[in-house]
């Protein structure tokens, strides 16, 4: 399976509960790196994705708030989800560029959610998209821009 097939599999298979807990145990095979984050894709759509990361020991800093790494990191996946569920057959797209702002010290259940849509193009061209993360209170605690380089295979 390749990273730009989630959104089918994720069409097949996460309308059921099952269904769900069977996708997010693919990821790790798909993406090791962001696998081991531990975060739950909760929701794929045509331009938008949601995701879940539970608070753990794991991912949280000495602050005793989830670590900047890991925030970017699921901010990163979630524009990625959002970007490739608009994908053709033969497109492909690498993050180039990940800017964070830290709005609210990261702390309990978060929720990252993005929504894009896939610019014109023939070629190469430079695409930022947006995923913002809050908190069990909705409060924004990041939000983190991905410049994406999308082209085609």
């Amino acid at each position: 399976m390749q990273i730009t097939d989630i959104y089918k599999y994720w069409k097949k298979w996460g309308n059921t509960a099952t269904g769900r807990w069977l996708f997010n145990r693919l990821i790790p095979f798909i993406n090791p790196y962001t696998g081991a984050l531990k975060a739950k894709v909760m929701d794929i759509r045509k331009g938008y994705a949601r995701m879940e990361l539970k608070d753990r020991r794991g991912i949280r800093n000495h602050l005793n708030s989830i670590h900047a790494i890991a925030l970017t990191n699921l901010g990163e996946f979630t524009s990625g989800l959002a970007l490739i569920s608009l994908f053709t057959g033969n497109m492909r797209g690498i993050p180039i560029e990940i800017k964070i702002n830290f709005v609210k010290k990261a702390r309990g259940r978060l929720i990252a959610e993005c929504t894009t849509e896939l610019p014109y193009f023939e070629k190469e061209v430079k695409h930022t998209v947006t995923a913002i993360i809050r908190d069990e209170e909705n409060d924004e605690v990041a939000n983190v821009q991905v410049l994406w380089k999308l082209g085609y295979i």
